[in-house]
């Protein structure tokens, strides 16, 4: 099982805007030379920290970054090199947007559902064609349940194909058949039960669209959303055509290595598929925001945009992690495909909102970063650093935590015992302190996440929770 995905620097480099570079908002300066860390440590000085060391510190060769203010984009600018020979990451950049990728297919579906096409509460074995989900007798799934992760699906996410690797078709990644390199996607939980994140729902999705409207996947999401949204430099394209990859950002593993044969191939498109821009993914949270607020020519009426945007199990709405109040939601969602970590958040309110996009595996605490730094600027409700306190970790505490953990369906992390303290390791080539909050209750700085053990199992068994996961592991060794 490989590490857990998320959760020396090339001189930095940047293209933006004339309007950009004349304006200057605060929170460039603020992104530049202001970031902060999700936790810190309660009685020490808040941390700022500049964005070149911080791409040095995390290996993360480029990172775009676009900001919005009011509905409208303020400035967009890149920051480092697509590749080790490779020119600067601009505005126009493209990056594997991993699981954003989720959120965009929603709004297609949706764009369906107004239309007739589909429906947001019929059995979806109904519309399929050849291959059918397997669900418990009794039990049928709704578009619903897929879009907010509680259909009950297996398959949490892929792992892509490297470069030239035979690809399957989505008929057979939903069955686990070969050449796919997942298990196949069944229901495992009675429908609308529990939340569970599930890259496989998605694909179900993916196939459920293609089969109601005859087109490929590709084809309805150009033509419901990334045409009519100004989405110009996106594509749900796997493979990215050869020619084309002079215009992209190669990916990068967590030391800053390139990944041997460039970006991955994923044939997950709903789940994973998508290209796009920091700028393109705004102009997608202006068309969520548009329909929300109701307006003339909306992608969504509002009544459909609502429900997306009602947060259920989970804080998820259907595509996309929804907070705050009906008149000033934030709706938010991560991307993580190998080698690139993303971010977008952005509130239908007041309009402001934030894309990053990183060709580093390290890339999601750097755009978690930037995201506060931008809220700090704007004064937002939510994406403030957390201040918590630690309490000493007794020797025989430090040498029973150490090992390597296993999280069933997603892969392994491990503790390190040190001669003072403890580490946790989430990826391959990336640790840091693993601090104690309590005898059992332990946190890192780099992310809101948690580390809960059960009192006195053995082997050792607790729970990672980090906003809407919250996963149980099993010591291995």
């Amino acid at each position: 099982m490989s590490r857990l995905t998320g959760v020396a620097c090339l001189l930095c480099a940047f293209s933006a805007p004339a309007s950009a570079q004349e304006l200057r908002p605060p929170t460039v300066a603020m992104t530049e030379q202001g970031l902060r860390p999700a936790v810190m440590l309660a009685g020490s000085p808040p941390p700022l920290r500049t964005l070149t060391a911080e791409m040095d510190r995390l290996h993360v060769p480029g990172v775009s970054i676009a900001v919005m203010h009011n509905g409208v984009i303020q400035w967009a600018k890149g920051y480092g090199v697509t590749r080790a020979d490779g020119g600067p990451v601009t505005p126009d950049t493209l990056f594997q947007a991993g699981s954003i990728s989720k959120p965009v297919t929603a709004l297609a579906a949706l764009r369906l559902v107004q239309r007739h096409r589909l429906s947001l509460d019929g059995d979806v074995n109904a519309r399929l064609k050849g291959w059918k989900l397997p669900v418990p007798p009794g039990a049928p799934v709704t578009l619903r349940e897929l879009l907010a992760h509680r259909a009950g699906t297996t398959v949490h996410g892929f792992p892509g194909y490297p470069a030239g690797a035979p690809l399957p078709t989505v008929e057979d990644i939903l069955a686990g058949r070969a050449p796919a390199n997942t298990e196949a996607v069944v229901v495992d939980t009675p429908p609308g039960t529990a939340w569970r994140y599930s890259g496989g729902g998605y694909t179900v999705v993916q196939k459920l669209m293609g089969d109601v409207t005859g087109r490929s996947f590709a084809q309805v999401l150009t033509d419901e959303v990334l045409r009519p949204a100004g989405m110009t430099n996106s594509r749900f394209a796997q493979p990215f055509p050869s020619a084309e990859l002079a215009r992209a950002a190669l990916p990068h593993d967590a030391m800053g290595h390139p990944l041997p044969g460039g970006p991955r191939t994923y044939p997950e498109l709903a789940a994973a598929g998508l290209w796009s821009t920091p700028t393109d993914l705004l102009h997608y949270a202006v068309a969520v925001r548009d329909s929300a607020q109701g307006k003339r020519g909306a992608l969504l009426d509002q009544q459909l945009a609502t429900q997306m945007l009602t947060p259920g199990k989970g804080d998820y709405g259907l595509g996309l992690e929804v907070h705050g109040t009906p008149d000033n939601r934030d709706a938010s969602h991560g991307g993580s495909n190998m080698g690139y970590e993303d971010f977008l958040v952005s509130f239908t309110g007041t309009g402001d909102g934030v894309a990053v996009m990183t060709n580093g595996a390290q890339g999601n605490e750097l755009a978690l970063e930037i995201t506060r730094s931008v809220a700090a600027a704007y004064d937002w409700p939510r994406y403030r650093t957390i201040e918590r306190a630690r309490v000493p970790i007794p020797a025989a505490t430090r040498a029973r935590l150490a090992g390597t953990y296993a999280i069933p369906g997603l892969g392994t992390f491990s503790i390190g015992g040190a001669a003072d303290g403890l580490t946790l390791s989430l990826k391959d080539g990336a640790s840091e302190p693993l601090y104690a909050a309590g005898p059992d209750r332990f946190f890192i700085l780099s992310t809101d996440l948690i580390v809960q053990l059960d009192p006195g199992t053995t082997p050792i068994t607790g729970r990672i929770v980090t906003g809407p996961f919250n996963m149980a592991f099993r010591k291995q060794d």
